[in-house]
Protein backbone atom coordinates (compact mmCIF):
# COMPACT_ATOMS: atom_id res chain seq x y z
CA UNK A 1 0.00 0.00 0.00
CA UNK A 2 1.53 3.48 -0.44
CA UNK A 3 -0.25 6.84 0.71
CA UNK A 4 -1.03 9.23 -1.53
CA UNK A 5 0.16 12.22 0.67
CA UNK A 6 3.47 14.22 0.14
CA UNK A 7 5.83 16.53 2.11
CA UNK A 8 5.27 20.60 2.00
CA UNK A 9 8.41 22.06 1.09
CA UNK A 10 7.78 25.12 3.49
CA UNK A 11 8.73 25.82 7.04
CA UNK A 12 5.17 25.36 7.72
CA UNK A 13 5.38 22.04 7.37
CA UNK A 14 2.53 19.55 6.73
CA UNK A 15 1.20 17.84 3.87
CA UNK A 16 0.41 18.15 0.56
CA UNK A 17 -3.26 15.47 -0.11
CA UNK A 18 -2.07 13.90 -3.75
CA UNK A 19 -4.84 12.40 -6.06
CA UNK A 20 -4.38 8.68 -5.39
CA UNK A 21 -5.54 7.78 -9.52
CA UNK A 22 -2.64 10.59 -9.97
CA UNK A 23 0.06 8.86 -7.84
CA UNK A 24 -1.04 5.16 -8.87
CA UNK A 25 -0.49 6.18 -12.72
CA UNK A 26 2.86 7.44 -11.97
CA UNK A 27 3.66 4.34 -9.71
CA UNK A 28 3.14 1.92 -12.52
CA UNK A 29 5.02 3.65 -15.35
CA UNK A 30 8.11 4.21 -12.59
CA UNK A 31 7.64 0.49 -11.76
CA UNK A 32 7.32 -0.24 -15.78
CA UNK A 33 4.22 -2.39 -14.88
CA UNK A 34 2.20 -4.22 -17.27
CA UNK A 35 -0.78 -3.24 -15.67
CA UNK A 36 -2.34 -0.55 -13.74
CA UNK A 37 -5.69 -1.58 -11.73
CA UNK A 38 -8.03 1.43 -9.98
CA UNK A 39 -9.66 0.36 -7.55
CA UNK A 40 -12.83 2.08 -7.15
CA UNK A 41 -16.87 2.70 -5.68
CA UNK A 42 -18.79 2.82 -8.89
CA UNK A 43 -18.93 -0.05 -11.97
CA UNK A 44 -16.43 1.71 -14.18
CA UNK A 45 -17.02 4.03 -16.93
CA UNK A 46 -20.58 4.63 -17.54
CA UNK A 47 -22.30 6.44 -20.46
CA UNK A 48 -25.19 7.18 -18.02
CA UNK A 49 -24.22 6.99 -14.14
CA UNK A 50 -27.36 5.73 -13.21
CA UNK A 51 -27.53 3.11 -15.71
CA UNK A 52 -25.22 0.44 -14.96
CA UNK A 53 -26.53 -0.82 -18.82
CA UNK A 54 -24.53 1.79 -19.73
CA UNK A 55 -21.42 0.58 -18.85
CA UNK A 56 -18.23 0.58 -20.73
CA UNK A 57 -16.07 -3.04 -20.89
CA UNK A 58 -13.84 -1.61 -23.24
CA UNK A 59 -12.61 1.31 -24.45
CA UNK A 60 -9.52 2.68 -26.64
CA UNK A 61 -7.11 5.58 -25.23
CA UNK A 62 -9.43 8.13 -28.52
CA UNK A 63 -12.40 6.96 -26.80
CA UNK A 64 -11.22 7.82 -23.75
CA UNK A 65 -10.91 11.56 -25.11
CA UNK A 66 -13.38 11.95 -26.63
CA UNK A 67 -15.79 10.71 -23.82
CA UNK A 68 -14.37 13.30 -21.45
CA UNK A 69 -14.38 16.15 -24.29
CA UNK A 70 -18.04 15.20 -24.38
CA UNK A 71 -18.49 15.30 -20.92
CA UNK A 72 -19.43 11.73 -20.54
CA UNK A 73 -16.39 11.02 -18.06
CA UNK A 74 -16.57 13.59 -15.61
CA UNK A 75 -16.23 14.59 -11.87
CA UNK A 76 -14.18 12.12 -10.08
CA UNK A 77 -13.80 9.72 -13.10
CA UNK A 78 -11.50 12.12 -14.38
CA UNK A 79 -8.29 11.71 -12.85
CA UNK A 80 -8.91 8.43 -13.09
CA UNK A 81 -9.50 8.26 -16.68
CA UNK A 82 -6.33 10.67 -17.11
CA UNK A 83 -4.30 8.76 -14.49
CA UNK A 84 -4.97 5.74 -16.90
CA UNK A 85 -3.94 7.41 -20.30
CA UNK A 86 -0.91 9.05 -18.76
CA UNK A 87 0.32 5.18 -17.63
CA UNK A 88 -0.85 4.01 -21.35
CA UNK A 89 1.12 6.45 -22.75
CA UNK A 90 4.64 5.35 -21.09
CA UNK A 91 4.38 2.25 -22.02
CA UNK A 92 1.68 0.17 -19.41
CA UNK A 93 0.18 -2.13 -21.78
CA UNK A 94 -3.33 -1.97 -19.90
CA UNK A 95 -5.42 -0.11 -17.55
CA UNK A 96 -8.63 -1.08 -15.71
CA UNK A 97 -10.99 0.81 -13.61
CA UNK A 98 -12.66 -1.90 -11.34
CA UNK A 99 -15.67 -1.64 -8.94
CA UNK A 100 -13.67 -2.77 -5.49
CA UNK A 101 -17.14 -3.22 -3.96
CA UNK A 102 -17.73 -6.05 -5.84
CA UNK A 103 -16.41 -9.30 -4.19
CA UNK A 104 -14.08 -10.68 -6.10
CA UNK A 105 -13.60 -8.07 -8.64
CA UNK A 106 -10.13 -8.31 -9.00
CA UNK A 107 -9.74 -12.00 -9.83
CA UNK A 108 -12.76 -11.39 -12.01
CA UNK A 109 -10.95 -8.48 -14.03
CA UNK A 110 -7.48 -10.68 -14.52
CA UNK A 111 -8.79 -13.94 -15.22
CA UNK A 112 -12.08 -14.34 -16.48
CA UNK A 113 -12.93 -12.92 -20.72
CA UNK A 114 -15.89 -10.80 -19.64
CA UNK A 115 -14.10 -9.24 -17.18
CA UNK A 116 -15.55 -6.74 -14.93
CA UNK A 117 -15.67 -3.18 -14.90
CA UNK A 118 -13.68 -0.99 -17.72
CA UNK A 119 -10.43 -1.38 -19.70
CA UNK A 120 -8.43 1.18 -21.40
CA UNK A 121 -6.06 -0.19 -23.80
Amino acid sequence: MVASIALKGDEEGGFYNVNADTAAGALAIALKAEKLILLTDVPGVMEDKTDLGTLIREMDVQMAKTLMKKGVIKAGMIPKVEGCLQALAQGVSAAHIVDGRSPHSLLVELFTDTGMGTMIR
